[in-house]
């Protein structure tokens, strides 16, 4: 790998880190930030299956709801870039109904898992009744689940930094032992 790619894999890991520390000192900028992405994403996506839409619909059938899909994504992505502060707002409910259904679901699935003898579905049981009941008491303490939406942001940014740091040394121990191991196939071949 070429020596400035390293370089700048070991920049984007430091930005990405000190990104995740600023996550976890400003939670409500963070909010902010992720409900301006979120719009972003939400329109670029909408546009993308839009053209997708339009350019398949000879192929494809039902392009007719594939059109309202990606019309309503574009609606909504330019209703978040324009009131990011309701957004922001409505994040914390958004992912404590998004925890409490999830551990909803997982505690509905141990049973299937149950059924076909997996001897730890119990473990799956327990933990879709946490996540549900972590889910109701978000919705009862919002600033909690905002707080901790952030934290698991910031935390996710500083985990792939460190990840994209560690790659780099990973990197540069196997490029050192391929080195090591040419160097030693040639000196085989000197001998001879």
């Amino acid at each position: 790998m070429k020596k400035s790619t390293k370089i700048w894999l070991v920049i984007t890991g430091i930005l990405l880190i000190a990104t995740g520390v600023m996550c976890f000192v400003n939670p409500p900028a963070t909010l902010f930030s992720m409900a301006m992405l979120l719009g972003c994403f939400t329109l670029v996506a909408g546009i993308s299956r839009l053209v997708f839409t339009l350019r398949t619909q000879k192929f494809l059938p039902n392009s007719g709801t594939r059109m309202l899909s990606a019309l309503l994504m574009v609606i909504i992505g330019i209703f978040f870039l324009c009131n990011p502060l309701a957004v922001t707002l409505s994040l914390p409910i958004i992912f404590a109904i998004w925890i409490m259904f999830e551990g909803i679901m997982q505690f509905v699935q141990s049973f299937d898992y149950k059924k076909y003898g997996f001897p730890y579905w119990w473990v799956l049981m327990l933990l879709g009744i946490a996540g549900a009941v972590l889910g109701v008491l978000g919705l009862y303490h919002l600033d909690a689940s905002g707080i901790t939406l952030t934290w698991l942001f910031g935390l996710g940014l500083v985990l792939i930094g460190l990840g994209y740091i560690f790659a780099v040394i990973g990197v540069n121990k196997l490029e050192k032992a391929v080195n090591d191991n040419i160097n030693a196939i040639k000196d085989q071949f000197t001998m001879r």
